[in-house]
Formats: structure tokens, C-alpha cells, sequence
């Protein structure tokens, strides 16, 4: 009977913990993101998920992750299958660079096979790019692109604001290469870089194909900048303009007819993919949803992926992300350095977009010129940039109104962030 307790005593998590105490770190920080989440309603619709799923997979014995699976940037299926673990196959595993933390976890399952966890299915819809897609189809949906269209130079904003992502790669691979127990390669690079899209869907999009042991910290940094628009853009805003091109008046924009707005989804969709085919599944969920909300023959379908949809699987794709950060990963040198480029490249692409728009106006006739405010807009963070530029503005003139002028940069983000992690994972795929 004693010996029965003592075994039961032996598998609780509570035992577990006195060899392992990273775990009570995580699940620490898990319960400070869920209270930003809740309380401070930063990003809540996909922040309490991740941190809720960094709670789970850092619970010891819970066993509803396991990293094993996806070592190496790919899915071993003969695992998932109830492969017996074997020492052979654990050297095979280690001479081809698995972590310290999946060794560790085929060695506990030596002579056995790994039973799949909840998670570990989650998991392969984000591995196998179905949910950030999904997600973008939903985007797609609640998007107007008539700003944009109305205002073609908007694009030009939207693309200036993606040089945050280039220099965060070019400083990633410095960090790399100059600071002590960071090992960031090219595809790790371009992976924290594209944190600077400030688009959530897309950087888990890119780093599940190029660098998928870096996934849990890139996703919590790249959705905390994104929480963080109104706090980290207004002073370089204001560092960058003067109050009197903060005040710029822009005229009220041309009405966009439907005919274009049905046209634009297939225009976009074509050239981007002739230009950048590696981007086409991102666009062309992105389009594929801006269509349904166009065309006016498929509501039914436009409230689905707009609502059911988009709700289902932000949680699945906020759980699973959440549960890669694991103690072993997260707890590193690198996430430090993640996090510190990932501010880099918001940062710079803020100031992108801002400093674009001042150089074009010094081409612009008088009652044309652009306020520099909207360039800000250029990162994909719908529509809490836009919303940013409309804030700072007003604050200067109250008469003025740049939501639907910030709208076009915004939108033109998405598409720019989506063409970026296109020509990063061609580049380093």
C-alpha cells in the first residue's frame, strides 16, 4: 500500500516541479500575459489563448506537447504514429541537432512510443500553414480596401512601413554573429524580422516554415508589439513630424464603386503571385476573403469566416502557438534577443512609413501634400494603427479626420507584410 502511494506521489506534477523549476518561471509569465490579456485588454482575443497555452504545456506530466513530433522544421509522422523510441533513433535524432529538450523527451519514452497529446494535433494546423491562411481569409472579409483604392499612393506608404522588417533581419543576424549563446541564422533572422509586419498571422506563418523551434517567443513578441501600437507609436510620430505637418488637412477621398472593389481581389492576387508565388497562399486567402465581402452573392459565407470561423480557429492557432514556449525554449539568451528586435522593427517601421510620407511631399503641390501621420499606418496592425494616426492628429486639429486617409497605408500593410514573408521564405525556405 505504501509503495502504491509513494508511486502516485512520484507522477504528480508537484513532484516534478523539484527537478524542473524553469516550469514554475513559465507558468508564471503565462499567468502575467493572461492578466494583460483580461485586465489590461491588450490583444485579449489572441493573447489569453497563447498564455493559456503556455500554462498547458508547461504543466509537468500533462504531456499535451511534445516538441519531439516537429524536431528538425518538419512533422515526424512515423512518431505521431506510435513509433517505438529506440536508442539508434535517438542518436539519429541527435546527430541531426534536436534540442536538449526533445532528447530529453525520447530518452523518457525509451522503449516505448509517445502518446499523442491534444496539443500536438492543434499544433499541426499551424505547422502545416492552415490557420494563419484561414485567418487571412477572415481578415480578408472585414477589410475595405476602398481607401486604398481611392488613394493608390497609399500602397507606396504600406510598403515603406515593411523596411522595419530588413533591418530587424540585418541586426538579428549581427546579434547572431557578435553576442554570446545567440545563434540566429538567416532563417532565424527572417523570422524575427517579420515581427516588424506587425502582423500576427504572418509571423507564425513564416517562422512554422523557416525557424519553428523560435515559435512561442516570436508569436508573444510579436502580439505584445502589436497590443502595444498606441503606446510605442505616438512618440515617434511626434519625434518625426512637426506640429504643422501633424496638422495637414487631407481632402475627403474619391468614392470607390463596387465594380473595383470586385475587381481589386483578382488584380492583386494575380500579380503578387506571378511576383512572389511563395506569397500566394497568404494573399490569395487574404483576396479570397475580400472578395466574399465584395461580390454581395455570398453573405452567408462573408458572416462565417467573419465570425465562426475567424473565432474557431484564432483559438485553436493562440493555443497551440502558445504551448511551443516551452521552459527549455523560452528561457534562453534568444528570446531576449527576439524581443529586442522585434521592437527594432516596429520601431523602424513606424518611422518607414512616416518618413516616406514627408519625402513625397516635398513633390506634392500645395492642398495635396499627405499628412506624414498616415504613414505610421503602413504596419498591418488593423485597425489600431490607423486608428493611432487619427488620435494624434485630431490632438493637433480637432478638425481633422485621418481614420479612412490611414485606412489605405493599414490595409496596404497586410498586403506588404504578406509579399515580405513571400520573399523571406523564397529567399531562405
Amino acid at each position: 500500500m505504501l509503495e502504491t502511494i509513494t508511486n502516485f506521489l512520484n507522477q504528480t506534477g508537484f513532484s516534478m516541479i523539484a527537478d524542473n523549476w524553469k516550469v514554475l518561471v513559465m507558468i508564471v509569465i503565462s499567468l502575467g500575459l493572461m492578466y494583460l490579456a483580461i485586465v489590461k485588454k491588450f490583444e485579449p482575443l489572441l493573447l489569453l489563448p497563447i498564455a493559456f497555452g503556455m500554462l498547458m504545456t508547461n504543466l509537468p506530466g500533462a504531456e499535451m506537447f511534445h516538441e519531439a513530433f516537429f524536431s528538425g522544421g518538419h512533422v515526424h509522422w512515423d512518431l505521431i504514429g506510435g513509433k517505438e523510441i529506440t536508442k539508434e533513433l535517438i542518436s539519429q535524432f541527435s546527430a541531426d541537432g534536436a534540442t536538449d529538450a526533445v532528447i530529453a523527451q525520447l530518452t523518457a519514452n525509451l522503449g516505448h512510443s509517445i502518446s499523442v497529446g491534444l496539443i500536438d494535433i492543434l499544433y499541426l494546423g499551424v505547422k502545416l500553414g492552415i490557420y494563419p491562411c484561414l485567418i487571412f481569409i477572415g481578415v480578408g472579409a472585414m477589410t475595405d480596401f476602398g481607401p486604398l483604392i481611392a488613394n493608390p499612393k497609399s500602397l507606396i506608404l504600406g510598403a515603406a512601413a515593411q523596411v522595419g522588417i530588413f533591418l530587424a533581419y540585418i541586426g538579428a543576424i549581427l546579434l547572431g554573429k557578435y553576442v554570446p549563446g545567440i545563434d540566429f541564422g538567416p532563417k532565424e533572422a527572417a523570422s524575427i524580422g517579420i515581427i516588424g509586419g506587425a502582423d500576427g498571422p504572418t509571423a507564425i506563418f513564416v517562422t512554422s516554415k523557416l525557424a519553428p523551434a523560435l515559435l512561442g517567443p516570436i508569436a508573444v513578441a510579436a502580439y505584445s508589439y502589436m497590443a502595444l501600437v498606441p503606446v510605442i507609436q505616438p512618440p515617434i510620430m511626434k519625434a518625426l513630424t512637426t506640429k504643422k505637418e501633424r496638422s495637414i488637412v487631407m481632402k475627403e477621398l474619391r468614392p470607390v464603386s463596387k465594380t473595383q472593389k470586385i475587381i481589386f481581389p483578382f488584380v492583386v492576387i494575380i500579380f503578387v503571385s506571378l511576383l512572389v508565388p511563395s506569397a500566394a497562399p497568404l494573399v490569395g486567402c487574404l483576396m479570397l476573403g475580400n472578395l466574399m465581402r465584395e461580390c454581395g452573392v455570398v453573405e452567408r459565407l462573408a458572416k462565417t469566416v467573419q465570425n465562426e470561423l475567424m473565432n474557431i480557429v484564432t483559438i485553436f492557432l493562440g493555443v497551440s502557438v502558445g504551448a511551443t514556449a516551452t521552459a527549455a525554449t523560452f528561457l534562453a539568451p534568444a528570446t531576449l534577443g527576439i524581443m529586442a528586435m522585434g521592437i527594432v522593427a516596429f520601431c523602424c517601421g513606424t518611422a518607414g512609413g512616416l518618413l516616406l510620407a514627408k519625402f513625397m511631399n516635398l513633390f506634392l503641390p500645395k492642398g495635396k501634400k499627405i499628412n506624414p501621420l498616415i504613414g505610421s499606418a503602413g504596419v498591418s496592425a488593423v485597425p489600431m494603427a490607423a486608428r493611432v494616426s487619427q488620435v494624434v492628429g485630431q490632438k493637433e486639429n480637432p478638425s481633422n479626420f485621418l481614420l479612412m486617409h490611414a485606412m489605405g497605408p493599414n490595409v496596404a500593410g497586410v498586403i506588404g507584410s504578406a509579399i515580405a514573408a513571400g520573399v523571406l521564405i523564397a529567399l531562405f525556405g
